[in-house]
């Protein structure tokens, strides 16, 4: 008799086949959707007294990181497909990450190349912006909760912290968080916003750039140095962190939350500026790079008499075999150097298979090996030339070619694909022809392009992507674009040349980074200017084509505003919020722009329509650049809602 099949254990509609890891509160399984037919990660947690109102606490938060998570549909953030509840047991069903931990890479005590901290941190910014667009702070950003794909894609994991805006579950008072990542607020158990992300950040880079943690200690000790004391500079940690990264750190990690950056995307943007400058890279120390900018070497001496010269210049001398570690590259084509200790690390781009090294002989030296000597023979009487051939039809016997070494084949050339740099300069002219868009692009040095920014109805996203796709010659890609309704392709593509990447930094946010209001809250804008004198200009589109000036206000005098200054608008002269919001509800744009000399001479009016504004402004902003002004612009949506 066949022994029984055993049975399948589930849980809900789940299948259970092994498990990925256990904690203090329950298991992580590895599990099947059966409807579906995909893998699946499920997270539990047993369901305790209810009487216990500790164990309550704890299945509150369990549920809050459904809800969080659950809401946030990103490429970098782990996805939630499911939450459930048995009679002994709370379960949230996840996407199953294939890879491990940034936790688990950092403990190998390995150096991360700096082109991949960079890649790292970019793409979890990417993932912070859009959580915090969507209203929830992470609160626990650390390198256990970043997860690193086979693939080479990087998530952001985790929510059970999280704070969400609707939600009153944490309390002031309560701290909560991992003491080594967690902001001066958060250890003060104060109320935060976005910005605590900002730091926790600040303190993973600084981390992947030393492999230390700024702060080190229990409890006591850590809350004193992060609110008393300025760790040391990165550089000053580790010889291979850029020390044009140490401001980006220093901002991102500063004790009030109003110094550092306001968001996600400026970080993203300061740290992608800092990694560009020429001492960041391979300047600063010291090294070369071939001409395809694949590899690092360093500048070799002439070798001694005493040894043998190089191979002749016709003769190439054999080139390494160049392999790449995809979980690395993540597909792309190559990525910088680190030269640490004595060794290089290289993360190169893959190459065809090289034929094996050809040895090549060293031209004989007098110096070194004199030639050897033929032994003596007797003399000999010298011979008579031959006489001439009688013959006129003879032909002489054709004097012996010569011999002549047959040349090396040529090493198979590897198809390379278009340098970070390439793609960059590549990318200039795709808002040329991205009509009611604000496209932002960040090249990472490995070839792999994150775009972000808004798109109009007018302009689906398709015309943007095929213009980008050619661009990019297949470089990979990311999406993270968001598409809006409304009459805004006129907006967009008014300040789209003072808008795009490389323009002055410009920051601008709403009050704690939320931009979905209801009705009666307040429109709280928020604008970090940057750091030249500039006259500024803020205006609300609404989507029924209405416009709204913000900034300067109608009386008030128009004057230069100083560098780097927060300006905080949506105040009354008492500093009471009274920009409340009303009907009509929608998707609406607020747009600052900063300028080096005043747009506008005398003219400061109320409220109007985008129809007689807009060419103002525009021949405004066409006769600033026609005076070399400086100028930058910014966009941000709002959504309004009625409850």
């Amino acid at each position: 008799m066949d022994d029984p099949k055993p049975a399948i254990v589930t849980l809900g509609k789940y299948q259970i086949r092994g498990t990925l890891g256990r904690g203090a509160m329950g298991t992580v399984y590895d599990g099947w959707d059966p409807v579906i037919g995909r893998r699946v990660a499920i997270k539990t947690v047993r369901m305790l007294d209810h009487d216990d109102a500790e164990a309550q606490e704890a299945l509150a938060r369990f549920k809050n990181e459904a809800q969080a998570a659950g809401r946030l549909s990103h490429p970098n953030i782990v996805a939630v497909y499911d939450y459930g509840e048995s009679d002994e047991t709370a379960y949230i069903v996840m996407e199953f990450i294939d890879g491990q931990t940034l936790k688990d890479r950092l403990d190998t005590r390995e150096p991360i190349p700096l082109a991949e901290t960079v890649r790292i941190m970019q793409l979890v910014l990417a993932a912070l912006q859009f959580s915090h667009a969507k209203g929830v702070i992470h609160r626990d950003i650390k390198p256990g909760n970043v997860m690193l794909t086979t693939d080479g894609q990087v998530k952001l994991a985790d929510f059970g912290i999280a704070r969400i805006e609707s939600s009153v579950m944490t309390q002031v008072g309560t701290m909560i968080g991992t003491p080594a990542y967690m902001s001066p607020e958060q250890l003060l158990a104060e109320p935060v916003d976005a910005r605590t992300d900002i730091y926790s950040s600040g303190v993973l880079l600084y981390q992947l750039l030393t492999g230390e943690r700024p702060f080190e200690g229990g409890l006591p000790a850590i809350m004193h140095k992060a609110l008393n004391t300025t760790p040391k500079r990165p550089s000053e940690v580790s010889l291979t962190a850029p020390p044009a990264l140490d401001a980006v750190v220093a901002r991102a990690m500063a004790r009030r939350p109003e110094d550092r950056y306001p968001n996600a995307a400026s970080f993203a943007l300061a740290l992608r500026d800092a990694f560009a400058e020429p001492q960041t890279g391979l300047a600063s120390l010291g090294l070369g790079l071939d001409d395809e900018a694949t590899m690092v070497v360093t500048p070799s001496a002439r070798p001694p008499a005493t040894q043998p010269p190089s191979p002749s210049p016709k003769t190439p001398a054999p080139r390494p075999s160049r392999t790449a570690n995809p979980a690395l590259l993540g597909g792309a084509a190559a990525i910088l150097l680190a030269l640490i200790g004595g060794g290089a690390w290289f993360a190169l781009r893959p190459s065809a298979p090289q034929p094996p090294p050809t040895t090549v002989a060293p031209e004989p030296n007098p110096a070194v090996n004199p030639p050897p000597v033929e032994p003596s023979k007797p003399p000999q009487a010298e011979a008579a030339p031959p006489p001439p051939n009688p013959s006129a039809d003879a032909i002489p016997p054709a004097p012996p070619e010569p011999q002549v070494p047959p040349a090396p084949a040529p090493a198979p050339v590897a198809l390379a694909l278009p340098t970070a740099a390439a793609i960059r300069d590549a990318l200039r002219s795709v808002p040329d022809s991205a009509r009611c868009s604000l496209p932002q692009f960040t090249v990472a040095d490995d070839g792999h392009v994150n775009i972000a920014g808004i798109v109009g109805s007018g302009a689906p996203d398709t015309s943007l992507h095929d213009a980008v796709q050619a661009a990019t010659s297949g470089a990979p890609l990311t999406w993270t674009t968001r598409t809006i309704d409304g009459p805004y392709c006129e907006v967009f593509d008014t300040i789209r040349p003072i808008a795009l990447a490389g323009s002055p930094f410009l920051g601008l946010d709403l009050r704690d980074a939320v931009t979905r209001l209801k009705a009666h809250e307040f429109i709280l804008p928020v604008v970090n200017l940057p750091n030249f004198p500039v006259y500024l200009q803020v205006d609300y589109f609404s989507h029924d084509g209405s416009v709204a000036h913000l900034f300067p206000l109608p009386g008030t005098a128009t004057s230069p505003l100083s560098p780097n200054a927060t300006i905080k608008l949506g105040l009354d002269p008492r500093g009471k919020p009274n920009l409340e919001v009303g009907p009509p509800f929608g998707t609406d744009v607020i747009v600052a722009i900063a300028s080096s000399v005043p747009l506008f001479t005398g003219r400061v009016r109320g409220d109007e329509t985008q129809q007689t504004y807009l060419p103002v402004l525009q021949a405004a902003i066409g006769d600033a650049q026609r005076h070399n002004a400086r100028l930058t612009g910014r966009a941000l949506v709002v959504e309004t809602v009625a409850h």
